[in-house]
C-alpha cells in the first residue's frame, strides 16, 4: 500500500512570465507571522523593570531586526547548503549559487547567519543578546513548519523506501514509497518545538533567564532533526559518514552541545528560583 504523491504545482502563482513559488511564499509566511508573533512576546515584558545590565527587548529593536532575520536566514542558508552539501557542483557551475528559488538552503547554515545577524544588531542596540535570541528561537519554528511543508510541495527532501502505509511515492523517489519525512519534520520541529517554547517564553521567571529559551531551542530542533534523519534519504552527493549518520546529524551535535551549555549558564547565572 501507498500514497500516490499529490498533484500539486511549486508555482503558486503565475502572472504571464513571473511566476510565484510556494517556496518563496512559504519563507514570506515564515518571517510575517514570526514578525507578528515576536512583537507578541515583547509586549509582555513592556514597562518591565531589567535584571540584566542591558535593556529589554522593544518593539522598534524587531521591526529594525527583521531585515537583518532575512538576510541571514538567506545569505547564511544559501553559503550553509554550499559548503555543507553542494560545493564541489557550485564551484563548477557558480551562477547557480543565485538561483535560489530552485531550493538549496541549509537550515544550520541560516541559524549561523541569524546567531551573526543578532550578536551584531545586539551591540549596535545594547540589548542582551540572549534576550533577543530567546525571541527570535521561540519563533523559528513557525518557519519551519511552513518551510518543511514547501520541501514536500517541491517534492524534494522526501524519506527512505518504506513498507509503512502512509509512505509517499515521490516523482523523483522511484516507483517505491518513501517516508514522508518533510512532514515529520514539519510536525516535530515546527509545531512540537513552537508549542515547547510558547509554555516556556510565556513564563516569566524563564524569561528572566536569558538563555534558557534559545538553549531548549537548540536542544530540541537537534533531537527533532536527528530522530527524522534515520527516516530521511541522506544526500545522494553525501551519502552515509561513517557508514551511519548523515551530514544533518553530525550537524545537529554542536547544536545539543551549545544548547546544554546555554541552559546551564542561565540557571548558574540566575539561579533556579
Amino acid at each position: 500500500m501507498a500514497i500516490a504523491f499529490p498533484s500539486i504545482s511549486p508555482i503558486a502563482i503565475k502572472i504571464g512570465p513571473i511566476a510565484i513559488r510556494w517556496y518563496a511564499l512559504a519563507y514570506l509566511a515564515g518571517f510575517l507571522l514570526s514578525w507578528v508573533y515576536a512583537l507578541r512576546i515583547v509586549k509582555w515584558d513592556k514597562d518591565k523593570p531589567d535584571t540584566t545590565p542591558y535593556r529589554r527587548v522593544a518593539a522598534t529593536d524587531i521591526d529594525d531586526f527583521l531585515p537583518w532575520a532575512v538576510a541571514g536566514v538567506i545569505l547564511g542558508g544559501r553559503i550553509g547548503y554550499i559548503l555543507f552539501y553542494q560545493f564541489a557542483m557550485y564551484a563548477e557551475h557558480p551562477l547557480a549559487i543565485f538561483k535560489i528559488w530552485e531550493g538549496g538552503m541549509s537550515f544550520h547554515g541560516g541559524t549561523i547567519g541569524v546567531i551573526l545577524a543578532m550578536i551584531i544588531f545586539s551591540i549596535r542596540r545594547k540589548i542582551h543578546v540572549l534576550r533577543l535570541t530567546d525571541i527570535i528561537c521561540a519563533c523559528v519554528p513557525i518557519g519551519l513548519f511552513f518551510g518543511r511543508i514547501a520541501n514536500f510541495v517541491n517534492a524534494e527532501l522526501f524519506g527512505r523506501v518504506t513498507t509503512a502505509s502512509w509512505g509517499v511515492v515521490f516523482p523523483n523517489g522511484g516507483d517505491e514509497p518513501r517516508h514522508p519525512s518533510q512532514l515529520y519534520e514539519a510536525i516535530l520541529e515546527g509545531a512540537v518545538l513552537f508549542a515547547i517554547l510558547a509554555f516556556l517564553i510565556r513564563n516569566d521567571k524563564i524569561r528572566n533567564k536569558p538563555g534558557i529559551v534559545s538553549g531548549v531551542f537548540l536542544c530540541g530542533y537537534a533531537l527533532a532533526r536527528m530522530t527524522v534523519e534515520f527516516f530521511r534519504e541522506p544526500d545522494v552527493q553525501i551519502g552515509y559518514i561513517a557508514d551511519i549518520f548523515t551530514m544533518g546529524q553530525i550537524l545537529c551535535v554542536p547544536m545539543v552541545v551549545g544548547g546544554l551549555y546555554l541552559i546551564i549558564r542561565a540557571y548558574r547565572t540566575y539561579g533556579r528560583a
